[in-house]
């Protein structure tokens, strides 16, 4: 078997305004907050460590204590391949802070602890397909998610190739990736409003996709080419990569789906 190489970063941070969900249930943050009985930070987290690929993984939060101390994710703190790392401002800036240290080898795989639904089989396809890339994005593509799930609703971009919205997994292959992590530090705060990211890669990629000139995929090649490395969209084949426990709604469809047998 080959050796585990990657570096999983699960992001499991706390934004400054409270989160709906997390007041809801009573906690102190959204990632433990309860999904069908468990924290839901519990999912992606198992899904990581039990990977053959992965070789450790960094929970970055603001608050580690938030996590050691709660008993039904004090296994994180006692796992032999998680480590906890602690954040700073913005999730750019703490990625470009761990990406200049010395001990934390490429390649490096980033999710979020909100990615319930992660598997096994999401992350072969996605390691796989993002081997060689310096960065890489899996996105799931409307029809894939609209043929099993129809009333789920998403933050979509619309080009040539389809509609797409992000899966949260996210891959930085080198060092090569540090200047487009500089530039999502600029428009971080709008990582939901698409357009306004699109803005940020110049006028063509925005003229491009308003007018659906420019493919996803082709989109992001260009990127790439811009920022002298090579980037890649790695397009989820299960409508279920898409969906994170964002709002309520989200959360009672995540409970439905794991309450199916498997």
């Amino acid at each position: 078997m080959t050796a585990p190489t990657v570096t999983a970063i699960l992001l499991a941070g706390v934004r400054p305004i409270p989160d709906p969900l997390a007041q809801a249930a009573g906690v102190a943050a959204k990632p433990l907050v309860p999904v069908a009985g468990v924290p839901m930070i519990d999912y992606p987290a198992r899904a990581l460590v039990g990977h053959p690929a992965i070789a450790r993984v960094l929970i970055l939060t603001q608050s580690p204590r938030l996590y050691a101390d709660n008993p039904a994710t004090a296994w994180l703190a006692e796992h032999p391949k998680i480590v906890f790392e602690t954040s700073g401002f913005g999730i750019a800036a703490s990625l470009l802070s761990l990406m200049d240290r010395a001990d934390l080898p490429y390649p490096l795989l980033m999710t979020t602890a909100d990615h319930v639904l992660l598997d096994a089989a999401m992350l072969d396809r996605f390691i796989a397909q993002a081997t060689g890339a310096d960065i890489a994005v899996a996105m799931v593509e409307r029809a894939t998610l609209l043929a099993r799930y129809p009333a789920s609703r998403r933050t979509w971009l619309k080009f040539r190739d389809g509609w797409w919205s992000g899966a949260n997994i996210f891959w930085f292959g080198s060092a090569k990736a540090r200047p487009v992590i500089a530039l999502w530090q600029d428009v971080e705060q709008d990582r939901k409003k698409g357009w306004k990211i699109l803005t940020a890669f110049g006028p063509f990629a925005l003229i491009g996709a308003a007018l659906r000139m420019l493919t996803l995929r082709g989109g992001i090649a260009r990127i790439g080419r811009r920022f002298g490395l090579v980037a890649r969209l790695v397009a989820m084949d299960r409508a279920e990569a898409c969906i994170d426990a964002d709002k309520a709604e989200d959360v009672a469809l995540i409970e439905s789906i794991l309450a199916r047998p498997r």
